[in-house]
């Protein structure tokens, strides 16, 4: 590396925290808002769509989605958002990362409202139409997660990174918080307006024609707060280190830089553009030199990512399910449609609030102090003992409400304050700028792969072994409470492999990604040292 750029990448690091550091973090973190939002809110809606679409005349059960429409419904924003993640997080750092920040937030705001809309009201058509609009938002999502990671990683100092990346994750809680009462405030309306009776009493009356028009409602509105903040993004500039080190051009990195930020720069980096690199940096991903370098690393943020997902997207998008297997919520034939949704809606809020929301913000008032490893082992250990303690004495859970929402909230609350947030930070701090957002979209797309596995393995896993109590449609599963178990020894795997990830607190990014020519030869040095000391 020049001199010119480390010392301008040293201004960056030394750079006093800045009201535009917090810009960035509303920026971003409300596209992070907007991605939380609209992936978890159909775990919502997913009931009152089987009841609208799929009820059979005469059954003694309202209807559910069959096991193939409530697997699409469920995963294709997923399957779309691991797509997004890779091309996005490719695309970024070739063509650099606000040049594709607002496409992702357009496809985000378009796809949240087309998504609400179908084409006619037969089942059919209506469940392609959601499942088609909802890939594509999933791959707009998917753009976000490197894109907004890398942005905040790139502009901020070495001794608050970690707060402020975590911060733009953190807007996650709210966005889950704000669906379930969204969820409550429409079902709460519609039902007051439009009274119906339990399905057991009047099973065509307990779902009100109007009852269509509320999961349609709900799924648009994701689309206000990233509408709010394109404006902002797209006056962002881009990201001095990217400018300095991947684009070579110095003289626009410090513009950049003096745009947003108070610093002082010297003369002499302002006016030089400098596109003679470090020539020990000069390889290609696919290089044997980058597998020496960074492959532990990128395995280690890839099967974390991969295993926190496959426990935390279960436990998120069949909350519902879990709750009324411990009798949490009452039978689905004793509630109407609107009812039905009001009530998970209410139970989701309560964990979000209790336990998803405080892990996040947990998190980012202690990564910068207590560091990331140490967050993520100690989330992935506790998630386990919870995930046991829930599962091992299960039918204890179904008499003692009580404790279980306490137990659940407190897997939430370790799964945030631990790796489902450490493992966006970390991808974004321990790579080279030049793959930077396209490591941090593998990461994060293997992350989904895993979120992709929770979903559809537990829709069928957790199915009753008994064929008499299983959802309409479905094959016996092993159960609740063995899906929960597996669950659990999934955590013990995270925990272990988080051994693959190192520690970067404290530390600029380019001494955790070795583009920095002086760490280089401290290093060297070091190891002579070394070797004549022995």
């Amino acid at each position: 590396m020049a001199t010119d750029q480390l010392h301008l990448l040293t201004v960056l690091d030394r750079a006093k925290t800045q009201f535009y550091h917090f810009t960035a973090v509303v920026i971003a973190g409300m596209g992070f808002f907007t991605d939380s939002y609209d992936l978890f809110c159909i775990s919502l809606v997913t009931k009152l769509l089987g009841r609208i679409y799929y009820t059979v005349e005469g059954s003694s059960r309202p209807g559910t989605l069959p096991p193939a429409v409530a697997a699409a419904v469920n995963g294709v924003a997923l399957a779309g958002t691991l797509a997004g993640q890779l091309f996005f997080g490719w695309l970024g750092d070739k063509l650099g990362r606000k040049r594709v920040y607002g496409l992702t937030l357009i496809l985000m705001v378009v796809c949240s409202i087309a998504s609400g809309l179908s084409f006619s009201s037969s089942p059919t058509a209506v469940i392609t139409t959601l499942c088609f609009f909802r890939f594509w938002l999933g791959f707009g999502i998917g753009g976000d997660y490197p894109l907004s990671a890398t942005i905040m990683a790139e502009y901020s100092n070495k001794k608050t990174r970690g707060a402020f990346i975590a911060a733009v994750f953190a807007m996650q809680g709210f966005g889950i918080l704000a669906g379930g009462t969204v969820a409550i405030v429409i079902s709460l309306i519609f039902k007051t307006i439009f009274k119906a009776p339990p399905y057991s009493v009047d099973a065509v009356k307990s779902t009100v024609p109007e009852a269509d028009y509320v999961w349609r409602i709900i799924l648009m509105l994701g689309s206000l707060p990233a509408l709010l903040t394109y404006y902002w993004r797209m006056k962002m500039p881009e990201t001095p280190r990217y400018t300095a080190l991947v684009a070579n051009d110095n003289k626009k990195a410090c513009a950049d830089m003096s745009k947003v930020l108070n610093v002082e720069i010297g003369q002499n980096v302002v006016n030089e553009t400098q596109s003679n690199t470090n020539a020990n940096s000069n390889f290609g991903f696919f290089s044997k030199k980058f597998l020496e370098r960074h492959g532990i690393h990128l395995l280690g943020t890839a099967t974390t990512w991969f295993l926190i997902d496959v426990a935390y997207y279960s436990q998120n998008l069949f909350q519902k399910d879990i709750f009324s297997a411990v009798g949490w919520l009452p039978p689905a034939k004793t509630m109407s449609a609107l009812e039905e949704v009001f009530k998970v809606a209410k139970a989701q809020t309560l964990i979000a609030l209790c336990g998803t929301v405080p892990g996040y913000w947990a998190t980012v008032l202690l990564i910068d102090r207590v560091g990331r490893f140490f967050i993520q082992v100690v989330g992935f250990f506790f998630m386990t003992v919870f995930m046991f303690a829930i599962a091992i004495p299960y039918h204890h859970w179904t008499g003692n409400h009580v404790g279980f929402v306490l137990m659940y909230g407190l897997t939430f609350f370790f799964a945030n304050f631990g790796p489902n947030s450490t493992t966006f930070v970390v991808p974004a701090e321990i790579f080279p700028a030049r793959f930077r957002s396209t490591c941090h979209g593998i990461s994060a797309a293997a992350g989904k792969a895993g979120a992709i596995v929770g979903a559809f393995g537990f829709l069928y896993a957790a199915q009753s072994q008994d064929p008499s109590k299983t959802d309409l449609g479905y094959p016996p599963g092993i159960g609740m409470r063995n899906s929960l178990i597996i669950l659990g020894i999934v955590n013990v795997f995270g925990l272990l492999f988080s051994f693959l990830v190192p520690e970067s607190k404290g530390k600029s990014l380019e001494e955790m990604s070795k583009e920095n020519e002086v760490g280089d030869r401290e290093e060297e040095n070091q190891e002579s040292s070394r070797v004549e000391q022995v």
